[in-house]
């Protein structure tokens, strides 16, 4: 409705934003009536809306929701879950959705960017191309924010002043693991320089786009009772309770099987966890997680066998006969969803899997191929990692 009165929000858009009709307006929520030139609340403040924890919200890109309930925000990514079955035509049990902590995230991708003057190292701002420095952050683990000098000094000497360069920085026990990319052409003492301040700072790894420039301590992920060294850069969940929740929901599926697949296996989220009762055969395309993934299997104790495959399922899925092979499968695929995949399970004679999704669109696609041949969808459980965004995860059951 718009009318001069102000515009009535009706639901909250996948990116944060209050959506009436074709209208989208950042910062307000469903119920809500606002003004569109300047965007303003007029009336009817949501009960959902909080004031925001951050100073830097509204300004930095990293976060678009923290004006709404915790309680919201759990209710509204199942219904994103939700709706996203519904257009295919599907509906299941939703359970409530397990949500992380505050200063939880282990993993951040920051942007960096230097000039004659200044060095900024953060987000970007919301739809723009501007850093927002992290001077504060509620989301971050503390040990990432209070990295932010050291990986100021780490841009001066890497970045090029015409564009920006990307720095993925990971914390686990043994410290920081950075990895530096687009950066501009490093000269051997520019190498040095960057050894030498990460010596000094007690980075456990530094990388340049995958290339290990300095290694002080392994940086040993715990993952079930595996030690995992992933490759510089490489994908883990963004919190350890979100891995939990997941894992917990994966092994509730799977059950008792003794033969597992595990498909987009990365470095053994699921794989080494499933292997304290099952043996395991995961597949990845990536031979540099299959060989972290073997290498902690090797060095672990008490873990049944798992065997690795390197393939690309997008282009080689596993095929059914050799599906058939198997109790029961996990998959957990990129946000493209594995339709491919799910092609050749639905022709499989596999009945139980757990499909583990950072992408409701792309899984609800997957699951009407598998609920059209004979697969049921038990429940989903929603599993929020990346807190006050529109991010959602899932672990979905089905059966047969």
């Amino acid at each position: 409705m718009h009318d001069a009165q102000g515009i009535l929000i009706e639901r909250l858009g996948q990116d944060g934003d209050g959506i009436a009709g074709e209208t989208r307006i950042p910062g307000a929520l469903p119920g809500e009536v606002w003004s569109i030139e300047p965007p303003a609340l007029l009336r009817g403040a949501s009960q959902a809306r909080v004031e925001p924890k951050c100073p830097l919200f509204g300004s930095c890109g990293g976060c678009s929701l923290q004006h709404a309930s915790p309680s919201f925000l759990a209710a509204w990514k199942g219904d994103v879950i939700a709706r996203a079955l519904l257009a295919h035509g599907l509906e299941t049990e939703i359970q409530p959705t397990r949500m992380s902590l505050p200063w939880s995230r282990r993993r951040a991708g920051l942007s960096a960017r230097r000039t004659k003057k200044t060095v900024r190292v953060g987000f970007h701002a919301r739809r723009s191309e501007e850093i927002v420095p992290l001077t504060t952050c509620e989301v971050v683990e503390p040990a990432i924010l209070a990295s932010i000098p050291v990986l100021e000094r780490l841009t001066v000497i890497a970045a090029p002043r015409a564009r920006e360069i990307r720095i993925q920085v990971t914390h686990g026990p043994a410290g920081l693991d950075v990895d530096l990319r687009e950066t501009k052409e490093l000269d051997g003492k520019a190498r040095a320089d960057l050894a030498a301040l990460a010596r000094d700072a007690g980075i456990a790894r530094l990388s340049l786009a995958g290339e290990t420039l300095f290694l002080a301590h392994p940086p040993i992920q715990q993952i079930g009772r595996a030690r995992v060294v992933p490759p510089p850069g490489a994908f883990l969940q963004a919190t350890q309770q979100g891995e939990a929740a997941l894992t917990d929901a994966v092994r509730e599926i799977v059950g008792e099987a003794r033969r597992v697949v595990d498909l987009f296996s990365g470095c053994g989220t699921f794989a080494l966890p499933l292997a304290e009762g099952a043996e395991v055969h995961a597949v990845e395309g990536a031979a540099d997680l299959t060989g972290a993934l073997d290498r902690a299997w090797r060095g672990a104790t008490g873990l049944k066998r798992v065997t690795t495959e390197v393939r690309d399922l997008f282009r080689r899925p596993l095929m059914a006969d050799e599906l058939d092979r198997f109790d029961a499968v996990v998959m957990d695929p990129p946000r493209a969803g594995a339709e491919a995949q799910s092609a050749e399970i639905a022709r499989s004679r596999l009945s139980t899997l757990a499909y583990v999704s950072c992408n409701p669109a792309t899984f609800a696609r997957d699951a009407a191929v598998l609920v059209a041949s004979g697969f049921r969808l038990e429940w989903v459980r929603p599993v929020d990692q990346f807190l006050w965004s529109g991010h959602v995860e899932l672990v979905a059951h089905l059966v047969r």
